[in-house]
């Protein structure tokens, strides 16, 4: 539970539909320039081109969707770098998408597991990270596979700077309960909310997705967390 390899896994298929003309061109012309290096420390530097000692504050995304809460978030902070973790292509074409239409130049992306992309960045580097309608796996044998745990938690911890902030948002209740009892646990964050609106209301910097959209049209009730790294 306290190792973060813990949660690697393979997602199956990883394209759920033949691409369009239009859709394999952006990849095969925007992917390459985006895309997280393959290699080596990832600082502002090696991401965004940024002088050594100048770098810009760091933002991550773990399953970006398709990608719209993260390019709404770069549009409203382009001082910042932003990091998007998605395994399927079918989310990172929507997320090319929306970096093309927008002009985005502070997104850099990775297509596979956020462990992979964690692991190589610097102590105490990230501002932010978002955890949005993660995989809720809701069977209990099934509970080590969900990201949010001790393993994964503590490494997003390491690589948070003090005062960061940690958000996670879900619509599943077997999938609440288990993160407030994971959160609860941590010695490393401390949860802002105060009041039930804290939780049940979404705050005005945090966009709404097509996911909760979906999750908010069969009736599901949606929870929002933020979290400082102590």
């Amino acid at each position: 539970m306290n190792d973060p390899l813990t949660i690697r896994r393979l997602y199956g298929r990883r394209q759920g539909h033949k691409l369009r003309q239009g859709q394999a061109e952006l990849v095969e012309r925007l992917l390459p320039e985006i895309s997280v290096p393959e290699t080596g420390e990832l600082t502002a530097s090696t991401l965004f081109g940024d002088a050594e000692g100048q770098g810009r504050p760091l933002e991550l995304e773990i399953g970006f969707g398709k990608g719209e809460h993260m390019a709404w978030q770069a549009s409203q902070r382009p001082d910042h770098g932003f990091i998007g973790c998605e395994p399927f292509l079918d989310g990172v074409v929507g997320a090319l998408m929306k970096v093309d239409e927008l002009g985005l130049a502070n997104v850099r992306i990775h297509m596979g597991d956020a462990i992979e992309v964690l692991e190589r960045l610097p102590d105490a580097s990230l501002d932010r990270a978002w955890l949005l309608h993660p995989d809720p796996w809701p069977k209990a044998r099934h509970a080590k596979r969900r990201f949010m745990n001790a393993g994964p938690i503590g490494l997003i911890a390491r690589k948070m700077k003090p005062g960061g902030e940690f958000r996670f948002g879900t619509d599943h209740p077997v999938y609440v309960r288990w993160a407030m009892m994971v959160m609860g646990q941590s010695p490393d964050f401390e949860w802002l909310g105060e009041h039930p609106s804290d939780f049940l209301v979404r705050p005005d910097d945090w966009p709404e997705t097509r996911y909760e959209a979906k999750a908010r049209a069969k009736g599901h009730e949606v929870w929002y967390f933020r979290y400082r790294r102590r």
